[in-house]
């Protein structure tokens, strides 16, 4: 069951899970908010607690408002991107062949056919991206199931707003945000270790911080440098 708080210009979403402990966070981008209590927690109990933490919560909105957005892309020659954390600059080239995508040191040269629509030129370019995730993912989940004893059934990669991953413990599905791509490949692994813990718990609780603090001990440097990187319009 779902239900809503509502903190002057602040809505706060409330679950209720099988959990021993309120768990409340702010999610990016936007600076979304949600509560997960105890099955039993009575809603007035729940706003109590979200009012003593209403400081906290409109620090991280505003830690979120300050953080550097990346402008729209728009897919020309000498525009910056992203890769593996990796600031190069963008070559289109129009030729008459098959499209595709090529990356050196210090450039990306994407090439489409002539006329191609910006649209177009987006789509090329995101299926090369996710060819770089499709590539670096599988190895991490082989060496996280034998580290953490799990087993991954899939994952799939998904342009999220709120959120760099989800984890479906029943059916040991993982899904991952496709901007991961171009963030830090370290921090790929920190979302897919995270995600992959939930397999073992499926909350945020105790259990599940030592299960970072055990196996991912840099996991606080990695979440903070995630959040503090500049995130997609």
């Amino acid at each position: 069951m779902q239900e809503t708080i509502t903190l002057g210009d602040i809505d706060i979403l409330v679950t209720r899970k099988a959990i021993k402990n309120v768990h409340l966070s702010v999610h990016p981008p936007e600076g979304r908010v949600t509560l997960v209590a105890p099955v039993h927690t009575r809603l007035d109990v729940a706003r109590a607690y979200a009012i003593s933490k209403l400081g906290w919560i409109r620090k991280q909105q505003e830690d979120l408002r300050n953080q550097a957005r990346e402008t729209p892309r728009q897919y020309v020659s000498r525009e910056s991107h992203y890769i593996w954390g990796k600031r190069y600059l963008l070559q289109v080239k129009y030729v008459d062949t098959r499209p595709g995508v090529k990356l050196d040191h210090k450039r990306v040269t994407l090439t489409v056919r002539p006329g191609a629509s910006r649209g177009k030129r987006e789509e090329v370019y995101t299926a090369w991206q996710r060819s770089l995730l499709h590539a670096a993912i599988p190895p991490l989940i082989h060496k996280w199931e034998t580290k953490l004893g799990v087993e991954v059934s899939a994952y799939y990669l998904q342009r999220m707003r709120t959120k760099w991953g989800s984890c479906n413990h029943r059916t040991r599905n993982i899904r991952l945000n496709s901007e991961l791509v171009k963030k830090p490949k370290d921090l790929l692994e920190y979302v897919l270790v995270h995600e992959m813990a939930h397999l073992i718990e499926p909350s945020h609780n105790q259990q599940f911080v030592a299960l970072l603090d055990k196996h991912y001990p840099h996991w606080e440097e990695a979440r903070t440098e995630l959040n503090e990187l500049p995130l997609s319009t």
